[in-house]
């Protein structure tokens, strides 16, 4: 879904404006991709995805407008639970829609002492726990992915779920471990 809505974006931004249907379609199309991978989506949206596209193909005038569409046609064939597991359960099997993902550190495979995670995060979500190990604030995560390329290889503790609900709580302490 997520490559689907890059090729959208990029078709929509080229569109010279000149047919409604490639204009103003491709603009619908792309809010409501947006919609659904925020996990606000409907299971109506799945059908008027595949309405609307259908429309833009037949009413555009030149190619663009006639294959823009088509990547939202293909996932929807292809790819409809990824869709379904977005609208229904709130969660994004790709792992990248961020709305509906959340991090946490594996405490099993967390190395005391190793504050790679710690120095990287941008808002300082990553804590360190009594236990001298990592725990990462989810009110404060911006998701934005950097603990899991800072986490050494040899201890991949740093773990990405959907729905966000499943990642386990650990409480930041009330005085920073020194």
């Amino acid at each position: 879904m997520d490559l689907t809505r890059y090729f959208l974006e990029f078709t929509q931004k080229d569109s010279c404006g000149k047919c409604t249907f490639c204009r103003i379609g491709t603009f619908h199309l792309l809010k409501m991709l947006e919609k659904i991978t925020e996990g606000q989506g409907r299971e109506e949206d799945l059908k008027s995805l595949a309405r609307l596209s259908e429309d833009i193909k037949t009413g555009s005038l030149c190619g663009l407008g006639k294959t823009a569409p088509n990547p939202v046609l293909t996932t929807l064939r292809y790819f409809k639970d990824d869709y379904e597991a977005h609208v229904k359960e709130k969660r994004c099997p790709g792992m990248v829609c961020r709305p509906l993902i959340a991090f946490y550190i594996d405490l099993e495979k967390c190395a005391r002492g190793c504050d790679a995670c710690v120095g990287c995060c941008p808002v300082e979500a990553v804590f360190t726990t009594s236990t001298r190990k990592k725990g990462i604030d989810q009110s404060l995560c911006v998701k934005c992915g950097e603990c899991v390329v800072a986490c050494p290889p040899e201890y991949d503790a740093v773990r990405r779920v959907s729905p966000p609900a499943l990642a386990p709580i650990i409480e930041r302490p009330a005085q920073p471990v020194k």
